[in-house]
């Protein structure tokens, strides 16, 4: 028979195994087959070639014509040989394998002519038998759509107790309990392109339509979350691993305010979303809840989500409040990973990740609003550092390396790897630091150099492959994204001060932070140029051809921040003949913020705040048009260019229509 090529191998399934793909079968074979063969070695009981039963037959015109059969069983298939069709066929009773049929709907365009159907054979247009008597098919283990190793729950926990901390394959986790007959079916289907959500197939095994419900809107904000949020804030366990466990009563806090964050990013009912951050506040500070590293990160989810939703009163509260719940349980300590870990490495990591977030979280707070003093700065820290974000998504963790291992790696004389991640904390520390400095005292004091040390050795000694937050393959590095941004925006607080950028007509953009007065100067210091190269620094991160909505919300205060440089060195009277550029950075923000006002309502007040100062200093720009010493230096064509720029931004900021806001 043609063997039907159009149905794989699963992977990752161990296939049963046949002595050879010609050789001998057992004695032990179907009563069918035992009356059907004419050989001396059938009717002696002796093994029987499996091949013979397709030997082909002599037509009377004296042509051979092989018989076929419209349907192989899956293991005949699985190793492409030829089935006899029989049910059991001759070649699974032999091995002692589980016979089953899969219709398949590529290449088979029904029985030839002049051949009669064997009764015993199903026919390729069937689907497959899903009856509660019918058995599991081993043959499609690995093949069911989404399917994931994941560890299997015991007493609490999930995976093997015993498996080293150190060292973990979500592979090596045991198998979860076998699939259902429709799961199977709804594999075949994947793998050979069927719709299955017409079809059901009931008790007599007739196929029956059916309409199968979608996924509930508490399923499709779970979902959101992880597909929209979790990569920004990796620190609640990878999705396969977190629904193993997601029945226990202590998880109840953080998958409500898991589905409460993903909701932001879909088009939900603002009544749903109100009662979805009600229910996971009223679980975090419930009477009788437990105080553990879940309820821990369930109060991290609201601190992001309600910061990015204009409620940074509200999320500090939070804050001030999780950061001592997180050192009454001593989640900052060595130990909590491995003794709450439940001996599984993922689960370690995430408790070391929850630590190490939060301490993320609360500098960008303090660094961005300056209006909280970065309190976990001064917390001794024992945890370990994350390991890479496809490790920890793949349950691979390696041997945890430390904060002291990463600060002293240019004198230990060892060649360590740390991920992205482990240098999101430097640059949070290095973003402490400077809010630990003594008072800075002028341009030349010399507590501002060290801090500009600080910096500068942190990105010249990054690793060639962490120098850009796009990896290779073109695909984000969120964690160094971050890293990169935190970098760049401590310059511009550590320098902005002390440049001559006159800050007065930015003065109205406070959605972040409180204006910070800086006084006017003639002249453009090195503190200038340090400010204006990391403003713009931040505008290229824009560029990046990944979706801005990917990213943590912290980078909306980052570009206001650099559209405040943008916009005071745009205000002046004397500008450079070349600042088109300039005004492109401007666009640029203006852009970005406008796209992240789709979902975080911080990002839309800080887009009308930065929009407003731009009309403004455009209407003295116009002023100053009508002095002559503003064109003075300038050709004809440059002057004609400056006009023309400068009314096509205007005009695009004046029109500016805001994106809906799905915040409600």
């Amino acid at each position: 028979m043609a063997v039907d090529p159009s149905i794989p191998e699963p992977d990752g399934v161990p296939l049963p195994a046949f002595q050879s793909r010609t050789g001998s079968m057992s004695s032990t074979s179907s009563p069918n087959s035992q009356a059907q063969s004419t050989t001396p070695a059938a009717s002696s009981g002796t093994g029987v070639d499996a091949e013979k039963n397709t030997t082909p037959d002599m037509s009377n015109d004296g042509r051979s014509r092989e018989s076929t059969v419209p349907a192989a069983c899956l293991a005949c298939r699985s190793k492409h040989l030829k089935c006899d069709g029989q049910t059991p066929c001759a070649r699974c009773i032999s091995t002692q394998s589980e016979c089953v049929y899969v219709a398949s709907r590529r290449g088979y365009k029904g029985p030839r002519r002049g051949t009669v159907q064997n009764p015993n054979k199903r026919q390729a247009t069937s689907p497959p038998d899903l009856s509660p008597g019918s058995s599991d098919c081993p043959m499609l283990l690995g093949a069911r759509t989404g399917s994931t190793n994941m560890p299997t729950v015991v007493g609490g926990g999930f995976g093997p107790p015993t498996m080293p901390s150190h060292d973990v394959n979500a592979a090596g986790y045991a198998p979860s309990q076998q699939p259902t007959n429709m799961q199977l079916y709804k594999s075949y289907c994947a793998v050979n392109g069927i719709d299955p959500s017409g079809w059901v197939v009931n008790q007599t095994g007739n196929p029956a339509a059916v309409q199968i419900p979608g996924p509930t809107m508490e399923e499709r904000c779970f979902d959101s979350f992880y597909h929209h949020f979790h990569a920004s804030h990796p620190f609640v366990l990878p999705k396969p691993f977190l629904l193993q466990i997601s029945k226990e009563p202590s998880l109840n806090p953080v998958t409500a305010a898991m589905r409460w964050v993903g909701s932001i990013f879909i088009d939900v009912a603002t009544p749903v979303r109100e009662r979805m951050f009600n229910e996971a506040f009223s679980l975090i500070y419930a009477p009788g809840r437990s105080k553990d590293g879940f309820l821990v990160q369930a109060m991290m989810l609201l601190i992001v989500g309600l910061d990015g939703s204009c409620q940074q009163d509200k999320a500090r509260g939070i804050l001030n409040d999780v950061e001592a719940l997180a050192l009454e349980i001593r989640l900052n300590t060595r130990e909590f990973a491995t003794t709450h870990g439940r001996g599984i490495a993922v689960l370690e990591e995430s408790w070391r990740r929850t630590w190490w977030d939060l301490f993320v979280i609360d500098g960008m707070v303090a660094g961005v609003h300056r209006v909280t003093n970065f309190l976990l700065f001064d917390v001794p820290a024992g945890a370990a550092l994350p390991c890479e974000e496809d490790q920890y998504l793949t349950a691979r963790i390696p041997i945890p390396l430390y904060l002291d291992d990463l600060e002293d790696q240019d004198f230990s004389g060892e060649d360590r790897e740390f991920s992205s991640f482990a240098y999101r904390v430097l640059c949070a520390r290095n973003l402490g630091k400077l809010m630990r400095a003594p008072p800075i005292f002028g341009p030349e004091d010399e507590n501002l150099g060290k801090i500009e040390t600080l910096l500068t050795n942190w990105r010249l000694h990054l690793p060639s492959a962490k120098r850009d937050a796009l990896q290779k393959n073109g695909k984000l590095d969120e964690m160094m994204f971050q890293a990169h941004m935190m970098n760049q925006a401590t310059s511009i607080m550590l320098h902005q001060p002390h440049s001559q950028l006159d800050s007065s007509p930015t003065q109205d953009i406070n959605s972040c932070a409180p204006h910070q007065v800086i006084p006017a100067g003639d002249l453009f210091n090195s503190h200038t140029r340090h400010t204006i190269e990391s403003a713009n620094c931040i505008s290229t991160m824009i560029t990046h051809r990944v979706p801005l909505l990917s990213h943590t919300h912290f980078f909306t205060c980052v570009i206001t921040l650099s559209s405040i440089v943008h916009l005071s060195r745009w205000a002046l009277f004397f500008i450079p003949h070349d600042d088109d550029d300039l005004r492109q950075q401007i666009r640029l923000n203006i852009g970005a913020l406008n796209h992240l006002s789709e979902v975080w309502g911080a990002a839309d007040r800080a887009r009308g705040q930065v929009k407003a100062v731009a009309q403004e200093i455009y209407k003295v720009k116009k002023q100053q048009r009508s002095n002559s010493q503003f064109w003075l230096g300038l050709s004809q064509e440059e002057m004609l260019n400056t006009i023309a720029t400068d009314d096509s931004i205007i005009n695009e900021i004046e029109n500016f229509e805001p994106m809906p806001n799905l915040l409600g």
